[in-house]
């Protein structure tokens, strides 16, 4: 009865980290927008001058933050909430949220190529975090609540619980328990009504209506995968190239690589401003066909270089929103192109956008699953789900073939420390009894042995040929040996498995990476 009070209390708990997430993704959002507003003033169309040297005079000032205040700000949040979970047993300081939202609200705001999705995870990471060490919640209880704040945060901050609930648990948690889906479930609704409640239900795109116009058109969809995946490879590396060697520079150059890199923000805002900021207004214009498919090449192309500097120089923010920027301008450049070269087939442009942001996601963030559900949670049209998942699929498996580690498991390890990767995790084969098992044919019982199988079996002690090694373990322990039984037919014996066979398997290497 202990045992389900907890469970009930800490579900309550994931409902008021939901609203505490909900209210900061709120001021979040508010904040961005007074930045913006003081920056660059109320006209649609800032003087040049500003434009240019806004984010590079912002960039000085987030940088003498994040180096001498809050050191523990660089980055998106993803790694460093997936750390608190692995590491720290959930902790995330007060400090760091404050500063998490700051830095990322100056950043985004005067005008960098990030998005405010990551920073809104992490400073929901952040709440939970705190909110656990107030109510002095057992270290079990403590380590998987920043994980439910962060799917709050970025459930409020995307206005898509399906798919925040989805991401943290692809790639942050990896294994979870009922009461864990449970409270991320409840934390990701609660967080999105409270956003909801302030700032309305409006989703953040205007999706057009979809219908697929012909059976050709879906090899169109496959050659955006393939387009989309090696654009993925090319932000991926170039961020992966850039980023260390950036934080290799001498100590003083920390203090100007943000604003080196707003400066040239701002220079390639002077002629497409489209590139500034998260860029959820000209992804909305994509897909309503408001670009000609050169100037959507062009928007994809800048958005990479200037993202790309954005991320590397150590700035603040997160890339959620550049990908989705990235993968709709693709997406809208090759439907328009399509549409020159085969017009019959062509569908709306809205749908190519679309589908072009789920398929950098899979391709940048390797988060399949997410990326897909991402793409109909957002559409509200279940109908586009096989192209999307054509094309992100492929793009999925071209990141992979040619890029071996996650952008984030390769950012993790670029700062030291060594995070699972659960997408490796998810890629290895598992090892199963059956490839350590003798075989029941090939197998001379000794005396001792047979009668401690026979004595097994009628114990219904046994294992099946699919189960795990984990699984092994756990039915061998206090035995030396164990049958392995046919599924269909406990009665066979398929083969035996000791001690021996588990630990010879291991020490060869087996399924290791």
């Amino acid at each position: 009865m202990t045992r389900q009070r907890e469970e009930q209390t800490f579900l309550l708990i994931a409902v008021l980290i939901g609203v505490y997430s909900g209210l900061s993704v709120v001021a979040f959002r508010l904040f961005i927008d007074w930045v913006r507003l003081h920056l660059f003033g109320s006209s649609l169309d800032p003087a040049a001058l500003r434009v240019v040297l806004v984010p590079a005079l912002a960039g000085l000032v987030i940088a003498a933050l994040v180096v001498l205040v809050f050191p523990t700000v660089r980055g998106s949040g993803v790694n460093q909430t997936k750390a608190a979970l692995y590491i720290y047993d959930g902790y995330i300081s007060f400090r760091t949220v404050v500063g998490k939202f700051l830095t990322a609200a100056l950043a985004i705001g005067s005008g960098q190529s990030l998005g405010p999705e990551d920073p809104s995870l992490q400073v929901g990471a952040g709440l939970a975090s705190a909110l656990g060490r107030v109510l002095t919640l057992p270290r079990d209880r403590l380590r998987v609540i920043a994980p439910v704040g962060a799917a709050a945060g970025l459930a409020a901050a995307f206005n898509s619980p399906i798919t925040a609930v989805l991401f943290v648990i692809e790639e942050v948690i990896g294994r979870w328990t009922a009461g864990v889906l449970g409270a991320v479930v409840l934390a990701a609704v609660a967080s999105v009504v409270t956003e909801q409640w302030f700032l309305g239900d409006e989703p953040l795109f205007r999706v057009p209506t979809y219908h697929l116009a012909h059976g050709a058109e879906l090899l169109a969809y496959a050659a955006l995968g393939l387009i989309g995946g090696a654009v993925s490879l090319v932000f991926v590396k170039m961020v992966a190239f850039l980023r260390p060697r950036m934080r290799a520079l001498p100590p003083w150059t920390w203090y100007v690589q943000p604003a080196i890199a707003g400066l040239l923000v701002g220079a390639i805002g002077l002629r497409f401003p489209q590139v500034m900021g998260a860029g959820y207004e000209y992804i909305d214009r994509a897909m309503h066909d408001e670009y000609g498919w050169r100037t959507l090449a062009a928007l994809c192309a800048l958005k990479v270089v200037a993202t790309t500097a954005s991320f590397a120089s150590g700035t603040p923010g997160g890339l959620f929103a550049p990908t989705l920027f990235i993968g709709a301008m693709l997406g809208g450049a090759v439907c328009a192109i399509e549409r020159q070269i085969a017009p019959g087939i062509t569908g709306p442009i809205g749908a190519y956008a679309l589908v072009g942001m789920g398929t950098l996601f899979a391709g940048i963030l390797r988060a399949p699953m997410t990326s897909v559900f991402m793409v109909v949670e957002v559409s509200g049209n279940y109908s586009i789900i096989l192209p999307v998942m054509i094309s992100n699929t492929i793009a999925y498996l071209v990141s992979r073939r040619f890029q071996h580690h996650a952008l984030f498991d390769v950012l993790s390890r670029q700062d030291g420390t060594e995070l699972p990767s659960l997408e490796e995790e998810r890629e290895s084969g598992r090892q199963s009894v059956e490839h350590v098992m003798r075989r029941a044919e090939e197998v001379t019982l000794t005396a001792d042995e047979a009668v401690t199988l026979a004595n097994a079996r009628a114990a219904r002690v046994f294992l099946y040929p699919d189960q795990s090694i984990d699984a092994a373990l756990r039915v061998l322990r206090g035995r030396p040996l164990v049958p392995v039984v046919h599924r269909a037919d406990p009665e066979r014996l398929v083969g035996v498995v000791g001690w021996d066979d588990v630990v010879g398997i291991r020490d060869s290497g087996f399924g290791t990476r």
